[in-house]
């Protein structure tokens, strides 16, 4: 789906040309199919978990090697996508303008995470400045959290690299990217903090983490941050960590992580419970029901703002 400009053209032609035995044709309207092959690009852009935008309420972007294959995939994808298609000028802009819109969300994430760092440091709520700054009628309301799957956590690598190959530093780019992947890390510090403010015992401590995909309601655990952030709670080897995550992916999980995903809550009480993830089926979860599931004392991490209220001890 996302790649950096070139690849279709620069990787992906050459490739062809030398197995097929055609010719490429970038230009030509008119031309022997005998004797030649056109390509086309049209990213991906569906939105996984999301029942709104899906393949047929989205505008597709499609590019093409020329008049003629752009006309072909108008046709192809015209017929069954009401919202509409988008003609890019070539190929290298449809790629540009695919890795664009993961690389923009990553940046505006990172910032925002950052911003909840900065909040943490001065004891403010994150969620009440986000509320208080997008009165403003030109603000973009993007929230904290972990950012891992295989598309905004990956894709601007892609853009990092095109530009590094053309001996441009993508600053922004990767100061993002380092942003949002080291998260976990001060997610991880405030934990343990936590731990020895309330004066309970790290050794042989109990930790629930509630959600275990890269996303809400969706099962795709590819590169989820969460096992990054149970990785590091894990090096304190007495802990015990449990997943709960009824759509997550379990034999993904074990393939990916070599972890047990459960998909019952455990009838045990833990010193620490981590709402990681904001699942439909988890809508029934409130305040009383992380209660029975907790120790006293015991920590409350809420990582979606689910529980804005005095029993939180940590919130993005």
């Amino acid at each position: 789906s996302t790649v950096y400009p070139g690849v279709t053209e620069d990787i992906g032609v050459p490739i062809l040309k030398k197995f097929s035995g055609l010719s490429y044709n970038s230009s030509e309207y008119n031309f022997n199919k005998n004797s030649y092959f056109s390509c086309g690009y049209s990213p991906e852009r569906i939105n996984v978990g999301d029942p709104k935008h899906n393949l047929i309420n989205t505008v597709k972007v499609i590019s093409a090697s020329n008049r003629l294959a752009l006309r072909i995939l108008k046709n192809i994808y015209g017929s069954i996508i009401k919202a509409g298609t988008f003609s890019a000028k070539s190929i290298k802009t449809a790629e540009l303008a695919k890795v664009l819109e993961n690389t923009q969300r990553d940046i505006n994430i990172a910032l925002i995470n950052e911003l909840s760092i900065i909040c943490d440091k001065i004891g403010l709520n994150t969620f009440d400045v986000l509320e208080t700054a997008k009165t403003k009628w030109n603000f973009h309301n993007y929230k904290p959290g972990l950012v891992g799957g295989h598309c905004i956590s990956v894709d601007p690598y892609y853009l990092a690299y095109k530009a590094k190959q053309i001996n441009i530093n993508p600053k922004v780019i990767l100061s993002g990217r380092e942003t949002n992947d080291n998260l976990h890390k001060f997610i991880k510090s405030r934990i343990l903090n936590l731990f020895k403010k309330k004066k309970i015992k790290i050794s042989n401590a109990k930790i629930l983490i509630l959600g275990a995909s890269f996303k809400e309601n969706c099962d795709d655990v590819r590169n989820s941050k969460i096992f990054d952030l149970v990785n590091l709670l894990s090096k304190k080897k007495s802990m015990k960590i449990d997943i709960f995550d009824p759509i997550a992916n379990k034999k993904e999980a074990k393939i990916l992580y070599n972890y047990d995903v459960l998909n019952k809550l455990p009838k045990r009480k833990y010193d620490c419970v981590i709402y990681s993830l904001n699942h439909k089926i988890f809508s029934k979860i409130d305040i009383n029901k992380i209660k029975l599931l907790s120790k006293n004392p015991s920590i409350l991490v809420d990582l979606k703002n689910k529980f804005r209220n005095n029993h939180v001890d940590l919130s993005l």
